[in-house]
């Protein structure tokens, strides 16, 4: 029997980057996103159909309300969404965002009695968010471990990050090996509601310099 996992699917680029790595790797999949109240729902329709399309055992929707805290462009309407790369932690960071999927997905992934997790954060074209960080994963992991019921028994649990260190063009040639159909994703931080991408966003533009870097075709639906 394949092993299990709890990979997290955004419903972008980098998330279904790594649902393909974690299966070419044999790993029984179940893919778990977020409604947590960001700017808009094409993501998590890209995730359900990535999650069907690609092979995942189960797919999970966990609802969320992230706006009542606010902090973020995408969470806060009053907020804009940047056009421009600014200095620092920009204003698309959603406070304790990470810390709370991989809560939730540490708590699924011990009712499957699954000890691995897939997250596809990055410190490379990261945007400069504090939860994308090496240090961050090995804080939570070691956390994971400790709190856990299946930790202190002795069935560790084990938080993979196949794209850490890897470029935005490394990212996208890895998945095109792998039969992603990046198409299918939706990576914008303002789409449409038929999942065109603004162009425009910071998301937007890593995603298009790595298929350029990567001398790719890039396959990202924009608005007209």
């Amino acid at each position: 029997m394949n092993k299990k996992a709890v990979v997290l699917l955004s419903g972008g680029l980098d998330s279904a980057t790594v649902l393909a790595l974690a299966l070419k790797q044999g790993y029984e999949c179940f893919t778990l996103s977020f409604d947590y109240g960001q700017r808009h729902s094409s993501e998590l329709a890209a995730s359900e159909v990535l999650s069907k399309h690609m092979g995942a055992s189960a797919h999970k929707v966990v609802k969320l309300d992230l706006r009542t805290i606010g902090g973020s462009a995408l969470t806060d309407t009053d907020i804009e969404v940047p056009t421009h790369e600014s200095e620092g932690i920009p204003v698309t960071y959603v406070p304790a965002r990470n810390t709370v999927f991989l809560s939730i997905a540490l708590g699924w992934a011990e009712v499957l009695e699954a000890s691995d997790l897939f997250i596809g954060v990055n410190a490379v074209d990261y945007s400069g968010y504090p939860d994308c960080r090496p240090e961050f994963i090995s804080a939570f992991e070691s956390m994971a471990n400790l709190a856990t019921k299946a930790g202190v028994e002795g069935q560790p649990f084990k938080i993979h990050t196949p794209l850490i260190d890897l470029t935005k063009a490394q990212i996208i040639q890895q998945g095109v090996d792998a039969g992603v159909d990046y198409a299918m994703t939706v990576s914008c931080y303002a789409a449409n509601t038929a999942g065109e991408a603004c162009g425009e966003c910071d998301s937007c533009r890593l995603r298009k310099q790595g298929f350029a870097d990567a001398d790719l075709l890039d396959s990202t639906r924009y608005i007209a």
